[in-house]
């Protein structure tokens, strides 16, 4: 009996010990503050302070491996500890005696260490009296404000105001125009220390404003100005705009910038910069309950700042071999490092007429671009597009003009003065830029309406010993020169790929045309493919790839000219394979045999064809056989000796 009662009992003490630490949890919970007030501080003991929809948590925190402590602001609702703001990331306190309230005197919010009695950070605003009516309190969109008399509409001081290295929704990043603040990212140190580091994501004042992604003062990346409807460097922002955020951008003569939130209020979205030099979205993801990176800047080569230097442009979506190329007008200022991939040189101007006066000078149209950095550029409110080209024609150090607001049909002026710096085409979205030429570049431009060009331009061909792998890239105007105009007449053949064309070039050579059609089997990549293969090999039986030719949507690889076709040609026609004797079919075999053991064996770079056939070998006069058509060919490193590939290809 005794046994039962003492089980009851501890059962009973079991049952008071639970419903105890439930209530403690719930009355916690119930009553955690959301602001510090007079007398009532925030100490380094685990207290923290807690928005009222319980999003967001403030706190002392030690960052990674990190033993300093810091005073944040980090998301509470989230399984992982994401930091949003820090106070004192410059000087973080090395013991755990921090504390961080209201001064009784001044009503400013101050952190102090109580060991060594050292003031280590604080709002330092001037507060209105009674001082003693001021509160701090922790809002649910992740801002400390400190206000006075309840008033959350007028705060004395935020971190809105200050921020660190993350921009969360509504708040903004820009620049007072008239008070000169500046609301700008930077990232932290490292991820053990959220001191002040090198990256920053800020607007640049000079010329028209734009937003920037800095190293120290060194620009990693331009997403441009607000043309009217998108930043120009962030093609992405209009179809984001319709589905995942709704964006506020203010650009007038008070202050520029912009805030964004969700579409979705239950979608959780932080913009931040990372010491790897960086500007990146993230977004959480209920289903791993981690962040999911959606977006990173720069995100790819052309979107580096400068990549292909002065008065270029890059393109990472139509280039085969080169991703730079030379604006109307200019060429490269160091032609052998060009041409070795070396690109930062960049272009100068061609020599040809002046620029100056009534020359018949003019201007060339690139289009789908992010245009020039507008920070060395000057800028015209309200002027329309064409008084903006009589404006650039005017001055004579004027080298293009763009509209500034693509609204309406376009409006205000642009104008650039010196060098056309990080221009790079655009997949959508892009702008039109106008670049100023001389009157022989203006007569040899041609456009779309243009394609039937009534006389012959010559234009000066590549020098075919240039080192290789480079390999020159043929204007459309030398293609259709050549080829009159991809004339029927001048049809060698057609396959799956599209057709092959005959020409000659102004210098007496003859070339093979093969032009990819839009349906082809062999895209875009198999296109970068066979240019970046065969144009670094050299041998007798392989054929020669002299160039391509890019030009909107039109693919073309220019190959030498071989008068006998190829070898389907003669062995799948009863009268024509009778003309193939055993001598000639077996230096035809032999001539194979070479090319192939010189792919799999002896030369720099280890080839494997994968769409051998009789078709994809040609012959010469002589009849020497040259293989052709490595859209398909896989290179192998030197020691590999297998390879998985995800699909079916080749013969």
């Amino acid at each position: 009996m005794e046994v039962l009662r003492t089980k009851i009992a501890m059962r009973l003490i079991f049952i008071y010990i639970i419903l105890f630490f439930n209530y403690c949890f719930l009355f916690c919970a119930a009553s955690s503050s959301d602001a510090i007030t007079i007398g009532k501080p925030i100490s380094d003991n685990g207290e923290l302070l807690i928005s009222k929809g319980g999003k967001f948590a403030l706190g002392f925190f030690s960052p990674g491996k990190s033993t300093f402590r810091f005073v944040g602001i980090w998301y509470y609702n989230l399984p992982k500890q994401t930091f949003v703001w820090v106070a004192n990331r410059d000087k973080p306190i090395n013991d755990s005696s921090g504390v961080l309230f209201l001064n009784p005197n001044n009503g400013n919010l101050v952190l102090r260490q109580n060991s060594t009695n050292l003031p280590i950070w604080s709002s330092n605003v001037s507060v209105p009296v009674p001082s003693n009516t001021v509160m701090a309190q922790l809002t649910d969109l992740g801002n400390l404000v400190l206000i006075q008399n309840n008033d959350s509409k007028n705060a004395l001081w935020q971190s809105f105001d200050h921020l660190t290295d993350t921009l969360l929704p509504y708040a903004k990043l820009g620049f007072n125009k008239r008070t000169g603040q500046n609301w700008l990212l930077q990232s932290w140190k490292t991820q053990d220390d959220p001191g002040t580091g090198s990256i920053s994501l800020r607007f640049n004042t000079s010329g028209k404003d734009q937003v920037f992604l800095y190293n120290k003062k060194v620009p990693l990346w331009r997403g441009g100005f607000f043309n009217g409807e998108i930043l120009v460097g962030l093609p992405s922002m209009r179809r984001e705009m319709s589905y995942a955020f709704n964006l506020t951008i203010t650009d007038d003569d008070n202050s520029a910038g912009f805030t964004y939130h969700a579409v979705d209020p239950t979608a959780i979205f932080r913009i931040s910069v990372v010491p790897t030099g960086y500007m990146q979205t993230h977004k959480w993801d209920h289903d791993i309950n981690d962040w999911k990176l959606y977006g990173s800047y720069p995100e790819i080569n052309c979107e580096t700042y400068g990549t292909c230097g002065a008065n270029s442009k890059c393109d990472s979506f139509n280039y085969a071999y080169n991703k730079c190329f030379c604006l109307p007008g200019f060429e490269p200022s160091n032609p052998n490092e060009w041409y070795m991939n070396d690109e930062s040189a960049g272009c100068v101007r061609k020599k040809g007429p002046s620029l100056c006066g009534n020359n018949g000078e003019g201007f060339i149209k690139v289009d789908g671009v992010k245009i020039p950095d507008t920070s060395i550029a000057n800028f015209q409110k309200g002027l329309r597009v064409e008084d903006c080209e009589q404006e650039c024609l005017r001055n004579c150090s004027c080298n293009g003009y763009a509209a500034s607001d693509v609204r309406n049909g376009g409006s205000g002026c642009l104008t650039w003065h010196g060098d056309l710096l990080d221009t790079m085409v655009l997949s959508e979205e892009g702008h039109d830029l106008y670049v100023r030429v001389d009157a022989v570049e203006l007569g040899g431009e041609i456009t779309e309406e243009q394609m039937k060009i009534d006389s012959p331009i010559e234009e000066q061909y590549h020098d075919e010993n240039r080192a290789q792998p480079s390999l020159p890239c043929f204007s459309i105007k030398t293609i259709m020169v050549a080829t009159n105009k991809l004339s029927n007449e001048n049809r060698l053949g057609r396959g799956g790929f599209g057709s092959v064309y005959k020409g000659l070039l102004f210098n007496g050579q003859e070339i093979a045309v093969k032009r990819l059609s839009q349906s082809s089997r062999q895209g875009t990549q198999e296109f970068k493919n066979e240019i970046k293969v065969i144009g670094r090999l050299q041998h007798r039986n392989l054929v020669k790839l002299l160039g391509y030719c890019i030009h909107k949507k039109e693919r073309m690889l220019i190959y030498e000219y071989l008068p006998n076709k190829s070898l389907d040609f003669f062995l799948f026609d009863r009268d024509r394979r009778s003309s193939l004797d055993w001598d000639t079919r077996f230096h035809i075999i032999i001539g194979i045999a070479r090319g192939i053991l010189y792919l799999h064996q002896d030369s720099r770079l280890k080839i494997i064809h994968r769409d051998l056939k009789a078709s994809n070998v040609l012959l010469d006069l002589a009849m020497n056989p040259k293989i052709s058509d490595f859209g398909m060919a896989r290179i192998f490193g030197e020691d590999q000796i297998q390879a998985n590939t995800k699909r079916i290809v080749g013969t």
